[in-house]
C-alpha cells in the first residue's frame, strides 16, 4: 500500500511497518518492490525466524530501516544496533524508526570493515537507487565515511543475532572466530566481488564456531546459519 504525504514523500506499508521514501532516493525496481510487498523479503522471513524477546541483534546495512524496525518489535528497540555507510540514508532511517514506535534503535554511521584504525575513513560509492552502494566501486558519486572494525563492533554489542548486507565486505569478516553469544547470522554473500574460497572460508568460520547451514533462511544469495544446540538446550 502506498500513500503520498508531501509533494516528495510516499509511505509504504509492509508487515505493519511504515516506511516513508523521499522523492529521488530509491530506483524504479525498489518502489516496485515496496508497493508489492516484496522489498526485503528474505531479510524480513529471517527476523520472524531469529530474533527473540531479549535477543541483541547486530543489522549491517540498514537501507531504508525496515529490517531493523521489525527487529526492534520482536526483542526491544535499545537491543537492536543498525549500521550505515550511506550518509543519505541515516535521517531516513531514523525517521522510519520513529514512525514505528523504535526510535531507541542505535543507528552508528559507518562501513563496516575486517579491522580499522582509530579515526580511519574510506570512499564509499554511493549507487544510483541506493542499493549496491559499497567500499571500492570506482567511479559515480564518491563520499568519505568512517571506517568501523567489525571485531570490535562484536564485542561491544555482543549480539545473538548478526544480519548483514554489505556488499561484499563480508569477505573480511572472518579472519577469527566472533566474541560473543551468537545464535544466528543470515547475510547475503556477493560471488561476483570473490572468489568461491571466500565462500568457503565463511562457511568453515561458521562451522568453527558451531555454526551450521539453515536451510529456513537461506535461499538463493541469502545464507543463513543457526548455532547447533546441545542436547536439553
Amino acid at each position: 500500500m502506498t500513500e503520498m504525504t508531501s509533494p516528495s514523500d510516499a509511505i509504504y506499508r509492509l508487515n505493519g511497518v511504515e516506511l516513508g521514501l523521499p522523492a529521488g532516493l530509491a530506483n524504479a525496481s525498489i518502489i516496485e518492490k515496496l508497493i508489492d510487498g516484496t522489498y526485503e523479503g528474505d531479510e524480513a522471513r529471517s527476523v520472524d525466524r531469529c530474533v527473540r524477546p531479549g535477543f541483541r541483534v547486530l543489522e549491517l546495512g540498514a537501507g531504508l530501516g525496515y529490517v531493523g524496525t521489525l527487529a526492534a518489535l520482536k526483542t526491544e528497540p535499545e537491543n537492536v544496533l543498525s549500521v550505515e555507510a550511506n550518509p543519505d540514508l541515516l535521517p531516513v532511517i531514523r525517521a522510519n524508526h520513529a514512525r514505528n514506535g523504535v526510535a531507541d534503535v542505535s543507528l552508528m554511521h559507518g562501513a563496516v570493515v575486517g579491522h580499522a584504525e582509530d579515526g580511519a575513513t574510506a570512499s564509499f560509492h554511493i549507487a544510483s537507487g541506493f542499493t549496491g552502494s559499497r567500499l571500492g566501486a570506482k567511479g559515480g558519486r564518491q563520499v568519505e565515511v568512517p571506517l568501523i572494525g567489525f571485531h570490535e563492533l562484536i564485542r561491544a554489542h555482543r549480539p545473538h543475532v548478526v544480519l548483514m548486507d554489505v556488499e561484499g565486505a563480508e569477505a573480511g569478516y572472518f579472519d577469527r572466530p566472533w566474541k560473543c553469544p551468537l545464535r544466528f547470522c543470515v547475510m547475503e554473500i556477493h560471488p561476483k566481488q570473490y572468489e568461491a574460497t571466500v565462500i568457503k572460508k565463511i562457511i568453515d568460520a561458521m562451522s568453527a564456531m558451531n555454526m551450521t547451514y539453515d536451510p529456513v533462511t537461506s535461499r538463493g544469495k541469502i545464507l543463513g546459519f543457526r548455532k547447533v544446540w546441545s542436547e536439553g538446550s
